[in-house]
């Protein structure tokens, strides 16, 4: 047997086992296309391009990945196999689509790109199929293709959208009040965790005072206040986040937060793609 051959053990002296790897793209046809008969489960991480305060970088997309690699670790202990596609870098249309070097897609497209990447999926065998999303501004495309694709095809997809979820586990596990919101917490302090080597906590801020819309307080991400009411205005990120902040203050997120944050979300979604398993034949 020659080392090209040999994918599980060693092979001539000096080259040394690859390490296994769950991502789609580092493998070659073949193996992808052996684990997906073998009933593997196929992990698709979408995220956005965006602001998310001048302390943390631009694309959580990448934490959306790492997440999701951490699934598929997490999964294969427990006997699941599952393969990482590339994440979808660009989320849907919001209120940052003015942001410097920031990328939207309409929600159109975007529900349209995810029906045909699950769609080449389904249309080669793969039917466990979990979605991964790490932006808010996605939800409602996520949802829609997800919906979409049960009519056409008869498969369940489920989607953990990950800063939602998140959220609600902010002050359960340990969280500071002030820091949760845009431009903090739960993003900030799973950044500091998955990917400290592109944070800069040094440049970590409260929130800037925000001026009115139409003469009338801001009250949240598109939503001023009148007559004790909030009624919905188009607006953009600087006129509700100024630098993309909109928490209190983004300084307590904090790494070992962070950890807390995505040892939960790491364990809801191998236990996911469990179901998934034993669900879907």
């Amino acid at each position: 047997m020659t080392a090209s051959d040999d994918r599980s053990g060693a092979g001539r002296e000096g080259l040394s086992r690859p390490p296994l790897t769950h991502r789609i793209a580092e493998l070659t046809a073949p193996e992808v296309a052996a684990r997906l008969a073998a009933g593997a489960c196929a992990i698709l991480p979408m995220g956005s391009l965006e602001t998310h305060g001048p302390q943390a970088p631009m694309g959580d997309f990448l934490l959306a990945e790492a997440i999701a690699d951490r699934i598929a670790a997490a999964a294969a202990g427990q006997g699941v196999d599952a393969l990482v596609l590339p994440a979808i870098p660009f989320g849907g249309e919001d209120y940052f689509g003015f942001t410097p070097g920031g990328v939207v897609l309409t929600p159109a497209l975007l529900q349209a790109v995810i029906e045909e990447v699950c769609g080449n999926l389904l249309r080669t065998g793969c039917r466990r199929i979990l979605i991964v999303n790490g932006h808010a501004g996605s939800i409602g495309p996520v949802d829609a293709a997800a919906r979409m694709l049960r009519r056409r095809h008869d498969v369940l997809i489920p989607a953990m959208h990950l800063w939602r979820a998140a959220g609600a586990l902010h002050a359960e596990l340990g969280g500071a009040p002030e820091s949760f919101g845009h431009g903090g917490d739960p993003v900030w302090s799973v950044a500091l965790h998955l990917r400290p080597d592109l944070c800069r906590p040094e440049r970590a801020r409260a929130r800037q005072p925000v001026g009115p819309v139409l003469g009338l307080p801001v009250a949240d991400f598109g939503t001023v206040r009148v007559a004790g009411v909030g009624l919905s205005v188009p607006m953009e990120v600087e006129e509700v986040a100024p630098g993309g902040v909109a928490c209190a203050d983004s300084r307590p997120g904090n790494a070992e937060h962070g950890a807390r944050i995505t040892a939960r979300l790491v364990g809801a979604g191998a236990a996911m793609l469990s179901h998934l398993k034993a669900a879907t034949p």
